[in-house]
Parts: structure tokens; C-alpha cells; sequence
């Protein structure tokens, strides 16, 4: 069974994912990274690819990209850096990345690797969801990855359902329609929207992202999805911390977060 599946099979409230960017701030610190997240007991991991033209990003990830591709960091040598990842982590991974760069290393070659490497899941912004059913489904299924589909509050309806019928593992549920950021709280239009969808009842769970950076809004995005996803926030402590374990754990007592 895919890990994604096996974890929210596991655990249903308090899921707590930390997006971070392959190769920052140093190109060999992705491993680390990655060991020492599962270490304090984050429960799933997004990988983010670097890349030039990052369109749902704000200005803290954006830098982080922009650092890691300057120390050199590519596709082809994440998946250098992830071949053994295996060995000494167990909980799941997702690659977060754009299309232009996974297109160029060739999507069924992309999908082989990320397999070979003990990926879980595929997260591509800006993707169309028509694209995705008529081109890639087939071949991210044939690898055992989960494509997992973002929406937004100007998501229709029509188009959660669809989503929720044509993917599995979890929905990227953003939380309001702008750039990744941290927030301080969400406002009444944020949390109409998240009751909105959680009457919906998908068949899979839900994360909320964008904007999560401390107590009162992880805790609203783990009172009304399964958890809640943190990039920003984490990227920025990476940035200004002497070590990932430093990182972490300024993170967790930022959000209140219980260790396993």
C-alpha cells in the first residue's frame, strides 16, 4: 500500500506535512533535511523541486529556489541525493514541483525514478487537471504515484468532485486564493470556505496549506481538514537556524505541535 494511504489509514486529525526546497540552503543538505524532519516526527514530507518561473510561490520559497538552483541543484541530481533515502526514512514523500522542469527530464523517466526512490506522490501546480486525466494519469498510476490536485477557493464544485474521483492520497486544499506566506490567522472568508468543502464529504482527506506559520492557524487547519501543511515558515527557520534539528523544533513549539 502506497505510504500516503497507509498514513491517513493510521492517523485522521493533527497530520502535520512540511514542504522544504531540494538543495537549501546548501546543495547537500536535502538528505538531512529530510532525516532530521522525520526524526522530530513530521508526518509526511513535500520535496520541492527548484525552479525559475515558480508561480504559486511567494517570495520566501521563491528565494529558496533561486539559492538552491545557484548552488547547482537539478532533477537529475535530487534523484542522486534521494537514491538511498530508503534505508534511514520511512515516512511518506512527495515531490512538489513544476511542470516545465519534469517535462524535461521526460514525465514516464521522472515518474520511473521518483518510484525507484521510494516517492509517494506528485504535486505540479500548475498542471490542468484536464491534462492531467487526459496525458499523465495513466503513467503516474502505472508507478504507484499519487497525483495529488490543489484547490483553491475559486474552485467549483464540479471540479473538487472530479478531482476527488481521479486522484487518491490527499487534496492540497490552499487556503485562500494568493501566493504561499505566512499568515497570522484566517478571516471568517477562509474558514466559510473550508466549512463549505468539509460538507462536501470527499472520499479523501484533505491538507490545508498556504499560510500556516503558527498555533491558531495550524489549529484551524487541523479543525477543519486532516492536518495541515507548512512551507514558509519552515524555509525561513532553515534560512536563519544553525542546523535542520534547530529548524524543527523552533517550528514545532512555533505551531504547538506534538512530537510522535
Amino acid at each position: 500500500m502506497n505510504r500516503i494511504n497507509q498514513l491517513f489509514q493510521q492517523k485522521k486529525q493533527n497530520i502535520l506535512s512540511v514542504y522544504f526546497t531540494a538543495g537549501y540552503p546548501n546543495l547537500n543538505d536535502t538528505v538531512p533535511v529530510i532525516q532530521s524532519l522525520e526524526r522530530h516526527g513530521i508526518d509526511l514530507l513535500e520535496i520541492g523541486i527548484p525552479f525559475s518561473d515558480p508561480m504559486a510561490d511567494g517570495p520566501t520559497i521563491q528565494a529558496s529556489g533561486t539559492q538552491a538552483l545557484k548552488n547547482g541543484m537539478s532533477v537529475r541530481l535530487l534523484f542522486e541525493q534521494l537514491s538511498d533515502i530508503r534505508s534511514s526514512v520511512k515516512i511518506p514523500l512527495v515531490f512538489m514541483g513544476y511542470l516545465n522542469p519534469i517535462l524535461q527530464f521526460g514525465f514516464e523517466n521522472f515518474c520511473r525514478e521518483a518510484k525507484r526512490c521510494g516517492i509517494d506522490g506528485i504535486i505540479i501546480p500548475d498542471l490542468p487537471f484536464s491534462e492531467y486525466m487526459q496525458s499523465y494519469k495513466p503513467i503516474a498510476e502505472k508507478h504507484d504515484l499519487h497525483m495529488i490536485m490543489l484547490i483553491t477557493p475559486e474552485t467549483s464544485e464540479e471540479r473538487i468532485r472530479l478531482i476527488d474521483q481521479n486522484t487518491a492520497g490527499f487534496i492540497y486544499m490552499v487556503s485562500s486564493a494568493s501566493v504561499t506566506g505566512a499568515k497570522n490567522t484566517f478571516g471568517d472568508e477562509n474558514l466559510r470556505y473550508f466549512e463549505r468543502v468539509n460538507a462536501m464529504n470527499l472520499n479523501n482527506p484533505r491538507l490545508i496549506g498556504f499560510g500556516i506559520s503558527n498555533k491558531p492557524t495550524f489549529d484551524a487547519a487541523c479543525e477543519n481538514a486532516s492536518g495541515a501543511i507548512i512551507g514558509s515558515k519552515f524555509i525561513s527557520l532553515l534560512g536563519s537556524e544553525k542546523s535542520p534539528d534547530e529548524a524543527v523544533r523552533k517550528l514545532i513549539k512555533l505551531i504547538g505541535y506534538s512530537e510522535k
